[in-house]
């Protein structure tokens, strides 16, 4: 069977144990920070109808991410103010889920950021 690849480095995927938070629920520790029920998880629409589900760190750490990586031009960032509601996530649970090692984010993230990018490109 052919593996699947990474949407953003193409490296074959594996398989691991995230935390409900799509951006850095693959770190121990977060898993241990769900675990000990430190964080609330809510999902966001995060720009033009792409949608992430984030801890209530990483949505407010969002905009430090730097616009060369997010794809976005002119320098422009993405912050928690930018966000819309969705809703929060009621009994939130680890899952396993697809996971790039080289780039140490889940497939949901990789797939934002892949479709981000492409919408900022299309401008």
């Amino acid at each position: 069977m052919k593996k699947e690849q990474c949407p953003i480095c193409y490296s074959n995927l594996e398989v691991k144990e995230f935390a409900p938070c799509d951006d850095c629920g693959g770190l121990e520790e977060e898993i241990n920070h769900f675990k000990n029920g430190i964080h609330k998880y809510t999902v966001y629409e995060i720009y033009d109808g792409l949608e992430l589900q984030l801890c209530n760190f990483c949505d407010v750490d969002f905009g430090s991410y730097k616009s060369e990586y997010l794809g976005l031009l002119g320098n422009r960032r993405i912050g928690y103010e930018n966000f819309k509601f969705i809703s929060s996530v009621q009994n939130p649970s680890i899952q396993k889920t697809k996971y790039c090692p080289e780039c140490n984010k889940g497939i949901k993230f990789l797939t934002f950021l892949r479709d981000l990018r492409a919408k900022e490109k299309k401008g």
